[in-house]
């Protein structure tokens, strides 16, 4: 059977409660709201987590060096495109 969190919130403790209020008061929002925003943060973390892991397990290093290769070929740099030493080293000069 699920917790109602809601009816039972106030009989809840848990690590961090005593933060977690310090936290919400300081940015003006309720507990529910803060604790609902940090889920929200996590699941996204873990949502993301797991889309590059799955991508990465769907990729070609041969074809990715390919297309590093390829990348710039004919056009010449562009302003900005230096390395920051290289970047850094020419503005000593001038």
């Amino acid at each position: 059977m699920p917790l109602d969190v809601a009816a039972h919130g106030d009989d809840l403790w848990a690590p961090g409660a005593n933060e977690a209020r310090r936290v919400a008061e300081h940015e003006g929002v309720a507990l529910n709201q803060l604790i609902n925003v940090a889920v929200a943060e996590k699941l996204s973390a873990l949502r993301t987590e797991d889309y590059f892991r799955e991508r990465a397990a769907r990729t070609s290093v041969t074809k990715a060096k390919a297309v590093l290769k390829r990348a710039g070929r004919g056009q010449p740099p562009l302003a900005g495109d230096e390395p920051k030493m290289a970047a850094a080293q020419a503005s000593h000069r001038s």
